[in-house]
């Protein structure tokens, strides 16, 4: 497991708006300065729900890279690919079906919530069924110890844990195993080898948990032995065989606090959102247009704040004092909605414009953005051929 690892990707299926900026981008600019980031664009996603839409692909997958760099990722910093730039993704998703019981994939939450939000769409393919499978695929390739995500996609890492456990406990005994992990001991040296040895007994005979992060911590620092044998000693720890695909960890991300036009989450399903490349004068019209409290129909009507989702919208961008200004100036009737909106107008502007700057910048040189797919994939793509070609031979297809 590479310990410092993340990985996230985003469907390329339109335009990115507030929503994505808010809830996921902010979050990766983070952890781009912070962790091995890994970054892509998941194009074969998009065919899970979209597969019979006539949605420009090559043009979205080009024009989410351009965003997300015009939104401050680095990469210089972060790894940017997109899925189908590596193969192996589909490989890996084929063999791990082979051990993945249906019953597993049936009861993913979103399956089923999905379904009935997409009704107009049919749903009822091995794709959708297995988008959860694909999406394990995506993360156990690069042992990424830890993925970003919201609440509402634990279930999915809870999913691929339990992918990676079967698969495990399946192909991660080797014959020799023992043997071999007995020799990469003796690789530690005398005295890393008698504690390795001591909170391995310690963890197999009273379940010592501290022993066991102890014993991991020990085996990343050991200088002298392959990442293969320190996979094997991984699995030798908890008794079981090597560990071909590390489980990883939910990285619960900061919630996205941005509400759509109309109150709701901001979402294209709902028709709701401000897009990133959207123009001053759209943003100033969209907010105009949106819905206040229903019991303000005259200037002189009190409202209430908590009624309104131009409130919702206030709270993200506008400081305590601008908060209050509004609450008095709402609850008492001394302003009209039209200029209670002018300051959420002007910070949605002021965010949006040095960005799409950059856009511009960035889509003057198409070439740029292709180098930095290739590069990024290419990237990418060497560790997935190494985690493949473990994967093969721990399955036996080595001939």
């Amino acid at each position: 497991m590479q310990d410092n690892r993340v990985l996230s990707g985003m469907r390329p299926t339109g335009q990115l708006h507030l929503g994505h900026y808010h809830g996921v981008l902010k979050n990766w600019l983070e952890l781009q300065n912070e962790y091995d980031s890994y970054f892509f664009v998941a194009d074969w996603h998009a065919f899970t729900t979209h597969y019979s839409d006539k949605i420009d692909l090559e043009g979205n997958v080009m024009e989410m890279v351009v965003d997300w760099l015009a939104a401050g990722i680095n990469p210089n910093t972060a790894t940017i690919f997109v899925q189908s730039k590596v193969p192996e993704h589909a490989e890996l998703h084929l063999l791990l079906s082979m051990t993945t019981p249906l019953s597993w994939l049936e009861r993913v939450p979103s399956y089923k919530d999905q379904q009935l939000k997409l009704k107009t769409k049919d749903l009822g393919t091995y794709g959708f069924l297995g988008y959860p499978l694909l999406q394990s695929a995506d993360i156990l390739m690069y042992k990424a110890s830890l993925v970003p995500v919201g609440e509402d996609q634990v279930a999915h890492i809870e999913l691929t844990r339990e992918v990676a456990r079967r698969f495990n406990h399946i192909y991660g005994r080797e014959v020799d195993f023992e043997e071999k992990a007995e020799a990469a001991i003796g690789k530690m040296g005398k005295k890393q080898a008698k504690l390795f040895r001591s909170l391995r007994k310690s963890y197999q005979e009273t379940g010592d948990d501290e022993a066991m992060v102890k014993a991991q911590a020990l085996l990343q620092e050991q200088q002298n032995i392959t990442l293969g044998d320190r996979e094997r000693l991984a699995g030798y720890i908890e008794g079981v065989g090597k560990i071909i695909l590390p489980e990883p960890e939910s990285l619960l991300t900061k919630a996205s606090k941005m509400p759509g036009l109309d109150g709701q989450k901001m979402s294209k399903s709902y028709g709701n959102t401000i897009s990133l490349r959207d123009s001053a004068e759209a943003i100033e019209t969209k907010i105009k247009r949106m819905p206040t409290d229903p019991a303000r129909i005259k200037l002189t009507d009190a409202g209430d704040p908590n009624k309104c989702p131009v409130w919702q919208l206030h709270q993200v961008y506008s400081d305590s004092q601008t908060c209050e200004w509004v609450v008095d100036g709402c609850t008492q009737a001394k302003m009209g909605c039209v200029e209670c909106k002018q300051p959420v107008i002007e910070a949605a502007q002021a965010e949006l414009a040095p960005m799409q700057e950059r856009i511009a910048k960035y889509q003057a040189d198409p070439e740029l953005i292709k180098q930095i797919i290739h590069e990024g994939s290419e990237k990418a793509r060497e560790v997935a051929v190494e985690t493949m070609a473990e994967v093969r031979g721990s399955m036996g297809i080595t001939y």
